[in-house]
């Protein structure tokens, strides 16, 4: 199995969040987006986690400093993507194999997708790889540019892209895998030649490609998996989906949820097998539910609590 090191891009402040909080620690269903992320590279067995942080970041390390794996490198100015990554430069340096390179602000990713677009930049051997979703709304999104025989050509992003290549629905979520020494090569060769002055790194593969080195885009991941969040709508859209991704989890485990539109429980609970959850039932934080309880209706359970097998709770009955 290849080694790998993943970078996470977590340094923006995101002005259209209108926030004080560094936006990766923005909560989706109980746990920060930057959580999930985290959680999805240590699953395809990432050595090291590369974190980098910029915008009051000392809140970010302060949550992950017990955390053995992760690196903090710091990008005091934001420069662009490729920049974030060339101030990782002294720690990829002599390193051979796999980096994934993801933004921290997409937290509905899915560490099969990872997995499936690492298996494949090692199958085709290529130099870097990028996981491509399809929408039926492309628009805001660098579009995919294929030639004729389906070999990835290039990035173009919405602004840049003539009537034809808008109609592309193939687009970049930017989940990315390089081998670290063609990357490096990469970064050094990458100029800020355009309107905002910053290192893009969509750049870097157009480099990579001119060079004669292989890039393949495999078309891995799912629509709802390409959203990320830059404000406050996006952030409750993709907490919706997480809150149905839990509640699958939990009926496919054997809990029954009367009114999965009207529950919502925390990504950090745990419920056994056969309770059934009623409608308007709200479970928050580090909750732990036993075996054949009935929870609800108009139910709240915070943090830390506990009930143990066979119990009601806010079940109301009807004195006869």
């Amino acid at each position: 199995m290849a080694d790998r090191i993943a970078i996470i891009l977590a340094a923006g402040e995101s002005i259209r969040m209108n926030t004080k909080l560094p936006k990766v620690l923005h909560e989706v269903c109980g746990r920060p987006m930057l959580a999930y992320v985290l959680d999805a590279c240590r699953e395809v067995m990432v050595s090291k986690i590369l974190v980098v942080v910029g915008y009051n970041k000392d809140e970010v390390i302060e949550r992950y400093k017990d955390c053995d794996d992760i690196v903090f490198v710091e990008q005091a100015e934001q420069k662009g993507t490729a920049h974030a990554v060339m101030c990782c430069k002294e720690h990829i340096g002599g390193f051979s194999e796999q980096v994934l390179i993801l933004c921290g602000d997409g937290p509905l990713i899915r560490s099969e997708t990872l997995k499936t677009l690492t298996e494949k930049h090692t199958s085709e051997m290529s130099a870097a790889t990028l996981a491509t979703t399809i929408l039926d709304d492309p628009a805001g999104y660098g579009r995919i540019f294929r030639d004729s025989y389906g070999n990835i050509q290039g990035i173009v992003e919405d602004k840049d892209c003539t009537d034809e290549q808008r109609t592309i629905k193939e687009i970049n979520p930017s989940y990315y895998c390089f081998d670290a020494p063609v990357l490096l090569e990469a970064l050094d060769k990458i100029r800020p030649d355009n309107a905002k002055g910053e290192y893009y790194l969509t750049d870097a593969l157009h480099v990579i490609i001119a060079t004669g080195h292989k890039v393949v885009a495999v078309t891995a991941v799912a629509a709802e998996e390409a959203l990320g969040v830059n404000d406050r709508a996006q952030l409750s859209c993709v907490s919706k989906i997480m809150q149905q991704r839990i509640q699958a989890g939990l009926m496919s485990s054997g809990v029954t949820i009367v009114d999965p539109d009207n529950t919502w429980i925390d990504a950090r609970a745990e419920i056994g097998q056969d309770t059934v959850i009623e409608p308007f039932t709200y479970i928050h934080g580090r909750v732990k539910i036993g075996r054949d309880c009935r929870v609800g209706p108009f139910a709240y359970l915070r943090d830390g609590a506990v009930l143990e097998d066979n119990i009601e709770f806010g079940a109301f009955k009807e004195e006869q």
